[in-house]
């Protein structure tokens, strides 16, 4: 299906990717409509969705299932007054039932938003008040719904609908009941009710690593540049069985477990846990026989410690990761192990992947990859210069010669981060990173991270990833701690791995592994031991938390 939007869809080369890629954009697009309805009406027995969970419960969607639910559930929010423009909130995990009311939610044009079920009472207040959400649909789990209960209850009475899926619960209408009587029929809408190309289909909110989280809304244009993250990154198969792991409450899925992948005719694979365990994700690529798999580093970290002999890896035909930076012993090892590169990409809730191991790119562990075809990126100084190889610079996007597809339209209510964000004609993404002689892209870190040390601007990541390869270190963050004639100096936070003990002869053996392993001034000065870092929802490291504790000791007053 993605012939129907792209110019050219075969290269010779990521050379000729980058000269002829390019977009054929309807005048009308809607992936509910257009891809879900496409496949189903052209290919009626094509499966789009597997689901599985640990007790053993499995349910195969085809296309035509999706297209069924959907106008079911988009008949059933219209009876209960959900018109065009409305928010509607997403608590589901990885329940099936997300791709049925997603695709619902773009038909009818109104505005999906997915949230982690994990969040607080003050959480899912904030997010219900700024989003404007009038309708909430969550997974039957207690303290989602206890703290969704309390929220609705005292700050959001704006909320008229509350749904449930999994099972009934009192004072929730149970999903399954909603849409049984409902027509399997819902015919395109057309003049005011139809939806535009630049119509708001879905937002996000950041994960709030720099503050509080943003909101950030997408057109209903940003299915079509995950076709760029699916097809050429992930390198989904026609017919084939992807598994990105993730959790519908962030951005990833939007990447990497519908749109794109739809798009590019694979199945999505999704497996329904609470708590990840390396041998059941390998396990599924044995039994379901996956086709493509993405996941972040941290996961291939512990599936490399299993014994991969037990399991086959026969049926992959492509590895990606994003999230971090892969190191080079996980990179080396899983391929040893299972005939697989790893390739690597990057990028951001606000838009699709901007980076990656594109075909005919080879893998360089811990790079971001090159530039995306459908992006103008570069880098740049304060003065909107851009940079020499292999100096660093901000991360951007060039957006005055036409707006990408697939970017966001802006963040929502937050005006002084939109003017901080687009500026120049460019958006800034935020990131700091340097470009070497082969067009790779290194990340540097995010912009506030950098440390500046005695003249010195050092970014956290490289150090992070040397003392990463040590074997005391399962995970850490570095951060600038403040330091009365350095100005700043490097400070690493460690949770150790099982049989290490904090001591100061082991912060000694860690200098001299990262002195010998970088560049000797970029070694960390102060320890600290950690039994958890701060993380977002996501699991994103918070390093500002970090360096605003910092901050008030060295300033109690």
């Amino acid at each position: 299906m993605k012939e129907k939007y792209l110019e050219e869809c075969k290269f010779s080369s990521y050379e000729d990717m980058r000269k002829r890629f390019r977009f054929k954009i309807p005048e009308n697009f809607n992936f509910g409509f257009d891809v879900v309805d496409g496949w189903a009406d052209s290919e009626p027995g094509k499966r789009a969705l597997v689901w599985a969970n640990p007790q053993g419960e499995e349910k195969t969607f085809t296309f035509t299932d999706i297209k069924r639910l959907s106008n079911q559930t988009v008949n059933y929010l219209k009876s209960v007054g959900v018109r065009k423009g409305d928010v509607v909130m997403l608590v589901l995990k990885r329940r099936w039932e997300y791709w049925v009311i997603s695709v619902a939610c773009h038909k009818l044009g109104a505005i999906a938003l997915p949230v982690n079920h994990l969040m607080k009472k003050k959480d899912f207040s904030y997010r219900i008040s700024k989003a404007h959400v009038k309708c909430v649909i969550c997974v039957n789990e207690e303290m989602a719904i206890k703290e969704l209960e309390e929220s609705i209850a005292h700050d959001c009475p704006q909320v008229t609908n509350k749904i449930v899926v999994q099972s009934p619960r009192e004072g929730w209408a149970f999903f399954d009941d909603c849409i049984r009587d409902q027509s399997p029929v819902f015919q395109r809408p057309t003049g005011a009710e139809a939806t535009q190309n630049g119509d708001t289909m879905l937002m996000y909110f950041t994960s709030g690593t720099t503050g509080m989280p943003k909101l950030l809304p997408h057109s209903y244009l940003y299915p079509l540049g995950h076709i760029i993250t699916a097809c050429y990154w992930q390198c989904v198969q026609n017919n084939g069985l992807h598994l990105t792991v993730a959790d519908t409450g962030w951005a990833k899925t939007g990447w990497g477990k519908i749109y794109g992948q739809w798009i590019g005719g694979t199945a999505n694979m999704v497996y329904d846990f609470d708590r990840f365990h390396a041998d059941e994700i390998l396990s599924l690529i044995s039994k379901y026989k996956l086709t493509t798999f993405c996941a972040p580093p941290t996961v291939y970290r512990y599936i490399i410690k299993e014994d991969l002999s037990k399991y086959d890896f026969s049926s992959l035909t492509h590895c990606c990761t994003a999230g971090e930076a892969l190191h080079a012993e996980v990179f080396n090892a899983f391929e040893k192990a299972t005939g697989q590169k790893i390739y690597e990409g990057f990028g951001q809730s606000e838009g699709v992947v901007l980076l990656a191991t594109f075909p005919g790119v080879t893998p360089r562990p811990g790079s971001m990859g090159k530039p995306s075809p459908a992006y103008d990126i570069r880098l740049v100084d304060e003065n909107l210069k851009e940079v020499e190889v292999g100096q660093e610079g901000h991360l951007v996007i060039k957006v005055d010669d036409g707006y990408p597809v697939g970017l966001f339209k802006g963040y929502l209510y937050d005006l002084d981060d939109q003017e901080e964000r687009f500026r120049g004609g460019y958006y800034f993404t935020g990131d700091m990173a340097w470009k070497d002689e082969m067009g790779y892209f290194w990340f540097v870190g995010r912009s506030d991270d950098v440390i500046k040390s005695s003249g010195y601007r050092i970014g956290p990541f490289e150090i992070e990833s040397v003392l990463m390869e040590h074997p005391s270190v399962l995970e850490c963050a570095v951060t600038g701690a403040p330091d009365p004639i350095r100005g700043q100096v490097v400070k690493a936070t460690i949770k150790l791995a099982k049989g290490y003990e904090p001591s100061d002869e082991l912060s000694e053996e860690l200098k001299e592994f990262v002195k010998k392993n970088t560049a000797p001034y970029k070694y960390p000065r102060i320890f600290d031991y950690v039994d958890e870092l701060p993380k977002t929802f996501s699991g994103k490291i918070r390093r500002k938390v970090i360096r605003e504790r910092d901050n008030m000791d060295s300033n109690p007053n």
